[in-house]
This record gives structure tokens, C-alpha cells and sequence, in this order.
């Protein structure tokens, strides 16, 4: 069966211990001559919004988005070695991301809110890049908004993998954003609790399976495989999001 996976990275895949918050005062104070008034606010945003509502947020005029760009891959670069000192891959990824990339027929990738850059510069510090194909994600320079990358992943897929537009589509994620951007775009999504969202927050939110982390491989991969093997299909009032 057919199958296409796209994984949220932070506090989905792996915990950057404040890391990424660093990432945005450094690219913000580079480019405004000093430091930002409050820290980010990300939680499943794009980097294109987070950027843009810090320099609003501080009465600046927003610089435009390649020069932001650039600025983001230069602090993520530059706190690799921060990231791989204090972040850590969150329980049972490896596994997981290496099952499903061996899975016949599906295509493992990401969808997150960071620049690619820096989705490789947190990826690689753990050594999951090898894991996900990167060429086909979905990324914060994209788009400004969590629902339309999912399209952009799709085209990539359909590209470079030849992958029929009628594959399923499941994102797993932390967020309600996560959730919010699956059930715009009719595809299925596996929540996990393993960031600020509780399990109750993220079943209200939608989420059609909800799971404290990714530990249980086999259940992970059953959970996805049961996307694979029916389609979504549409939800209706008398549909209740199952917490595992």
C-alpha cells in the first residue's frame, strides 16, 4: 500500500532544549542591531510568520524574506554544536523513521515550519537525515501557512517520486496546527503529546489518533499502514478521535 508520511520535526522528532528560540533572537539581532523584546513564538508557525511577527512585534520594518533566510542558516549553523550538546532525539524516532523509510511504497519525508537548512542542521545533529527524504518536504520558506505546505509536499512527491496525486497523505505532529493543517487538506494525522499539547488538547483539536510519543514502533506503523490500507475518509459528527 501507498503511503505518504510527513513527520513534524520539533518536539515531534526531537527536543531542542531552547535551541530553536536562540536560533531566531540571533538571526533577528543580526539583522536589527540588537537584541529582540521577547523571545519567539513558534508552536507549529512557519518560519516566515515567526520572523515577520518579531520584527512587528518590535516596531521594525520586516526585512525581506531571503535576506531572513539567510539570516536563519547562519544561526542555525552555528549552534549545531549546541543542539547536539543539550538537544535530544525524543523515544523510539530512530526506530520508527527507519521502519518506515524500508516500508515498500511509502514515502517518508517532513513537514515542519523550519527553513530547510536548519531542518537539516536538526535533523543531522542526530543523525535522522539519513532517515526521511528531505528532498521531497516541506518547508518554512514555502509558504507562511502549515496547510499549504502540505500541498507543497505533494507536488514534490508527485515530481521527484512519481507518486500518484490519489496516495494518502498522514502528517504526525505536536500541535494543533499539525492537526489543523491535515484536516484542511483531507489528510490523515497522528498526534503526539510529547510537546506543551496534551493528549485531551490535541484530540479536541481533531487529531484522529493520539499517542503520548513515538515509542511504540509497532503500533506507530500499524497506525500509519491502517492509513495506507483505507484512505480517509471524510469525518462526520459521530467520528471520536481515539487516545492511545
Amino acid at each position: 500500500m501507498e503511503l505518504i508520511v510527513l513527520w513534524d520535526i520539533d518536539h515531534t522528532l526531537i527536543e531542542n532544549a531552547g535551541v530553536s528560540k536562540e536560533i531566531y533572537a540571533a538571526a533577528f539581532s543580526s539583522l536589527a542591531g540588537r537584541t529582540p523584546m521577547g523571545p519567539a513564538r513558534t508552536e507549529g508557525r512557519t518560519d516566515r510568520l515567526i520572523m515577520r511577527d518579531m520584527f512587528l512585534r518590535d516596531g521594525l520594518p520586516v526585512p525581506e524574506w531571503p535576506v531572513i533566510e539567510a539570516a536563519l542558516a547562519r544561526a542555525g549553523h552555528d549552534r549545531l554544536g549546541d543542539l547536539r550538546l543539550r538537544g535530544t532525539v525524543l523515544p523510539g524516532v530512530h526506530e520508527v523513521l527507519k521502519a518506515a523509510s524500508a516500508t515498500s511504497g511509502w514515502v517518508s519525508s517532513v513537514l515542519t515550519g523550519n527553513i530547510a537548512a536548519n531542518a537539516h542542521v536538526k535533523l543531522s545533529a542526530f543523525g535522522l537525515d539519513s532517515l526521511v527524504d528531505l528532498s521531497v518536504g516541506a518547508y518554512g520558506a514555502d509558504a507562511e501557512l502549515r496547510p499549504e505546505l502540505v500541498a507543497v509536499a505533494r507536488e514534490r512527491i508527485q515530481r521527484l517520486r512519481g507518486v500518484p496525486a490519489e496516495v494518502p497523505a498522514v502528517l504526525v505532529g505536536d500541535t494543533p496546527r499539525d492537526v489543523e493543517a491535515a484536516l484542511a487538506t483531507d489528510s490523515g494525522i497522528v498526534a503526539v503529546a510529547s510537546g506543551i499539547h496534551s493528549p485531551e488538547e490535541l484530540a479536541a483539536a481533531g487529531a484522529h489518533e493520539t499517542l503520548p510519543d513515538l515509542s511504540a514502533t509497532e503500533q506507530v506503523l500499524g497506525i500509519l499502514e491502517s492509513f495506507a490500507s483505507h484512505a480517509k475518509r471524510p469525518r462526520t459528527s459521530l467520528d471520536r478521535p481515539r487516545t492511545r
